[in-house]
């Protein structure tokens, strides 16, 4: 149904939440953003999100909290949105909440697998007073699906061409990246790709902070300072994932400060700004590597998410793929910064369609399902 929808996004960069009211069309694809909002991650949230992607004590009791807290803060930006734009509650169709990844096993140990992003839609839907769609994830995965990544669909439906061959290259903490062939059928996703690259911005982001303070490398000036370490880019390469044919999707169950600090044993004399433009080249060359599975041509990619706004990065991968035009979405009107949680307006706006929202050429599922479990308000 066409109308007023809301998608939230706290992403692997753990940085902040993102969220954008929009008015969106039926198909094709239209869609107007109404407002936009962010907020920063309290220190202490952010911490015990980091600390809850890997084993720890009394870990069912710190991520139920956790949990309770996010959603205040996914209740706040629904409240900012809402001001600003002037419009109540009940004039909205839903919250597309995504809620925050800390595992994401798809496939493992029995076969299944399981992936959990610590959320309480019950909890937002009670306080917003708007139907929130949610646990986008697990219906793929029980469909013998990555549960990830989730928005090639969605790339499709906005940046999808007949005539032009497209990859949107989205860089959160995690990068993913989709490839959009041009052909007669765009509109109905024949030929559509889309997996996790590897690291985008959670293993530079983490590194800087430790040695300047600062959360993130604004638009990778310290990075553009320092020097490429071949060895330790090598190591940081020889890892199975990059090679590993999709569909496949990671996280920071993989990508990590432990998985990090194991590659730098050997390489203990390296400055750390040298080591922070190594990681920078890790993105780029991760990214730009997996232009070898595109189905089709795609001479433009558009880049979105937080590395966009790293200037270093992308002049780096622009080095790395020459032939290719490399923007980022706003040269067709959406804002990098507004994609993903743009995509679970759109993906809460399926579900309640009851529209299959993922594709087995993305996940590896049986058959596309829809995505999300409703809960009303």
């Amino acid at each position: 149904m066409p109308g007023l929808y809301i998608g939230l996004m706290s992403g692997t960069s753990l940085d902040g939440v993102d969220g954008v009211l929009a008015q969106l069309g039926d198909a094709p694809f239209a869609s107007t953003v109404v407002a936009r909002s962010s907020m920063d991650m309290p220190a202490a949230l952010r911490l015990e999100l980091l600390a809850l992607n890997t084993p720890g004590p009394n870990e069912i009791h710190r991520a139920a909290l956790a949990a309770n807290a996010l959603v205040g803060l996914y209740a706040q930006l629904v409240e900012q949105l809402l001001r600003a734009a002037q419009v109540s509650a009940h004039q909205v169709q839903a919250i597309g909440a995504h809620g925050q990844t800390v595992r994401h096993q798809p496939g493992a140990y029995d076969g299944i697998g399981y992936t959990i992003q610590l959320n309480q839609p019950a909890l937002l839907a009670e306080r917003a007073g708007i139907d929130v769609v949610a646990d986008f994830r697990s219906r793929d995965l029980a469909a013998g699906g990555q549960g990830a990544p989730l928005v090639p669909p969605f790339h499709q439906a906005v940046f999808g061409d007949p005539i032009e061959g497209r990859a949107v290259l989205n860089i959160g903490g995690i990068s993913n990246l989709t490839f959009l062939p041009a052909q007669s059928e765009a509109g109905k996703g024949s030929g559509l790709l889309g997996f996790d690259c590897g690291p985008g911005n959670a293993l530079m982001d983490a590194w800087c902070e430790q040695h300047t303070g600062a959360r993130y490398d604004a638009q990778g000036q310290w990075a553009a300072q320092g020097q490429l370490h071949a060895g330790l880019l090598a190591a940081l390469l020889d890892e199975a994932f990059f090679a590993q044919k999709p569909p496949k999707s990671t996280g920071r169950d993989r990508f990590n400060r432990p998985w990090l600090e194991g590659k730098l044993r050997m390489f203990a004399a390296i400055e750390p700004v040298d080591v922070q433009t190594t990681l920078t080249e890790l993105t780029a060359q991760a990214c730009a590597a997996s232009a070898q599975w595109a189905p089709g041509p795609c001479a433009r990619w558009l880049v979105c998410g937080g590395g966009a706004r790293n200037q270093f990065l992308m002049q780096r991968l622009q080095k790395l793929l020459p032939a290719v035009t490399l923007s980022t979405t706003q040269v067709l009107g959406v804002a990098p910064q507004d994609v993903e949680a743009l995509a679970f307006a759109w993906l809460a706006q399926q579900a309640l369609r009851a529209n299959p929202a993922s594709l087995p050429s993305v996940t590896g599922a049986r058959g596309a399902r829809i995505l999300g479990a409703i809960y009303r308000a």
